[in-house]
């Protein structure tokens, strides 16, 4: 395809694409833009024109995706989110003299990537605004690779295509057990000793990548329970109800005497903690000495056990 017709496309044809695909339909997404439905469905024939294809299918009741819309899509949102981020940093520095700079962090990592940043904040002679976002890994690599963060710390069990990524440390997983309960002796816990006990675990993030299929290995028993937030699973451990299994990370500010927390073995299992960021320039030297600084910051040194 020639390129020349699609330096047509104008952001604001791009935004329209963008909000009625978040929409769903063309009423809801023109009033959000504040025009006439006309206009939107004008606006999209015209991106569909100037790409020689189709971007939707529609029906009566909903839109869907093309397969050429779907990767436009991926693309539309990276140069809209960009643009507005863009403009934001523009008016942090001009307004307020500050660069603008997004990071995202796993919540069990959190304590680590504060205490750092705040490193570079004492050291650094740039002023910055900082937007903070805590999600699971996969939100957070979706948004890295939106260009709604410059960069993000997350869990990973295999490489994130197409995003920079920097090893920082291991985190293995670990059982949680009551102070009453027999395995709490041990110094460590092989997975064939946690027998037909009903486990708790996370059910999002990276453990049913790890944990399921470690369990499945063993023969366990019941169907585990899956939460979403520590609190919970820390409740049931409390209660009786099951043993905990989660990454070792989140137990670094568990202080809860109840409570014992035992490394697993045989195998040991555990989760690649990365630093991520898109290839290539960044908005402004602000955000690119903030990677840097991480970068040297937070690894782990071998043999070095974090509590």
């Amino acid at each position: 395809m020639d390129a020349l017709p699609l330096r047509a496309l104008t952001l604001r044809q791009l935004q329209f694409f963008s909000v009625l695909v978040q929409e769903g339909q063309f009423g809801r997404a023109a009033r959000r833009l504040a025009i006439t439905q006309p206009a939107l469905s004008n606006a999209l024939k015209q991106m569909e024109k100037l790409l020689g294809a189709e971007l939707l299918t529609r029906s009566t009741h909903r839109l869907q995706l093309t397969p050429v819309g779907a990767e436009v899509l991926a693309r539309t949102d990276f140069l809209v989110n960009t643009f507005e981020v863009a403009l934001r940093d523009i008016e942090s520095t001009v307004q307020r003299g500050r660069a603008f700079v997004r990071v995202g962090v796993i919540p069990s990592a959190s304590y680590s990537v504060a205490a750092a940043v705040g490193e570079f904040l004492r050291s650094t002679a740039h002023e910055l605004e900082l937007a903070w976002r805590d999600a699971p890994s996969t939100t957070l690599l979706a948004e890295v690779r939106s260009g709604q963060l410059d960069m993000a710390v997350v869990a990973i069990t295999e490489p994130p295509g197409g995003l920079a990524c920097v090893d920082l440390f291991r985190d293995p997983l670990v059982l949680v057990v009551r102070r009453d309960h027999p395995l709490a002796q041990a110094g460590e816990v092989n997975w064939e000793a946690v027998g037909g006990e009903r486990l708790v675990l996370f059910e999002s993030g990276s453990m049913p990548a790890l944990g399921i299929p470690a369990r499945a290995q063993f023969a366990q028993g019941a169907e585990p329970y899956r939460v979403s937030y520590s609190e919970t699973l820390y409740a049931l451990v409390r209660g009786g109800l099951a043993l905990g299994l989660m990454p070792r990370l989140y137990t670094s500010s568990l202080r809860d005497p109840e409570l014992v927390v035992l490394p697993l073995a045989k195998p040991r299992i555990e989760r690649r903690v990365v630093l991520v960021y898109l290839p290539g320039p960044m908005r402004n030297v602000a955000a690119q000495e903030l990677i840097a600084f991480l970068r040297r910051r937070l690894p782990q040194p071998a043999g070095r056990k974090r509590r």
